[in-house]
């Protein structure tokens, strides 16, 4: 029985059969039928599950300027963009202007103007930065999709679902900077007036969704991620909050639903704060996608308090 040829550890999961090459890996092994061959000249020691795994798949492929960008940019940055990321979506490449286009199936080729891109790298993978990832999809995203995106832009939570850890920061000053630095593109005005809408401290998308509705309803807008004190101690911080009128406003998903530790901590806290006299109103997705009645239980207990 005849034995594969180990490929050397330092290939990596997914290398380029130049790279191969240059390690002394000859062609029959190369075309050897146990390796995957996810996009011409790579070959893959298993096959990519995951978009992301496509994504390392192709970067060997990637010469010096060519970038991943665009929609797949965010989604690799892990910042909120709407639909689902499959597998078979189309990779988007970023090369700057008067260089040719990467023409590749399953690649999406696009131009960006020298210095508008800062290069980053996760891993092996050559990556433009989230501010230019979001100003490249801005003109296809609705005015609330670039809030929700600028306000993940803009958090430093930890706990942010999806957000890749350790990521760049930024602050409102940073993303007006790149903006005067781009001047005008597709989608600029949705993203400068998204900008005023934006907050530090969100931790969800779905918590600000569940603002802008109600903002968007003629509510008065709740302050974001507001920490509730009762004698000089801190019990609670809470996503939404009405401090004046003691109520908070929280966002459940599904990992409050699925964790029984959290679903229990969720009812002790919602316990304290209402023997110390706040109002507590839990919002799901069911509210969100119906919402006429979170609305009016925000009203009425606005109104309670007069």
């Amino acid at each position: 029985m005849r034995h594969r040829i180990l490929l050397p550890d330092e290939l990596g999961r997914h290398f380029s059969v130049r790279q191969a090459a240059a390690a002394g890996i000859g062609r029959g092994r190369v075309s050897a039928r146990d390796l995957d061959r996810p996009f011409r000249g790579v070959r893959s020691v298993t096959t990519a599950e995951t978009p992301l795994e496509r994504v390392a798949a192709l970067a060997p492929r990637l010469h010096n300027g060519q970038l991943i960008g665009g929609e797949t940019a965010m989604r690799v940055w892990g910042n909120p963009h709407p639909g689902k990321w499959s597998v078979g979506d189309p990779i988007v490449v970023v090369v700057a202007t008067g260089s040719a286009r990467v023409r590749r199936r399953g690649v999406t080729g696009r131009r960006l103007a020298e210095g508008r891109a800062h290069p980053w790298r996760i891993g092996e993978i050559p990556i433009i930065d989230p501010i230019a990832a979001l100003f490249m999809c801005a003109a296809a995203l609705t005015d609330d999709q670039v809030v929700i995106a600028l306000d993940a832009l803009l958090t430093t939570a930890d706990n942010y679902p999806g957000l890749r850890a350790g990521r760049p920061l930024f602050t409102v000053t940073d993303i007006e900077q790149r903006l005067r630095d781009w001047s005008r593109f597709p989608g600029s005005r949705r993203v400068r007036d998204g900008l005023s809408r934006a907050r530090e401290g969100a931790e969800s998308p779905k918590e600000t969704e569940t603002r802008l509705l109600i903002v968007a309803d003629g509510l008065p807008e709740p302050v974001v991620q507001y920490e509730i004190h009762e004698n000089g101690l801190l019990i609670a911080r809470s996503d939404m909050a009405y401090p004046g009128l003691r109520i908070a406003i929280e966002y459940e998903g599904d990992g409050h639903r699925t964790s029984r530790d959290q679903w229990r901590r969720d009812i002790q806290r919602q316990r304290e704060l209402e023997d110390h006299g706040w109002i507590v109103i839990r919002v799901t997705q069911l509210d969100l996608d119906d919402s006429r009645a979170l609305l009016d239980r925000i009203r009425r207990a606005r109104a309670s308090r007069r």
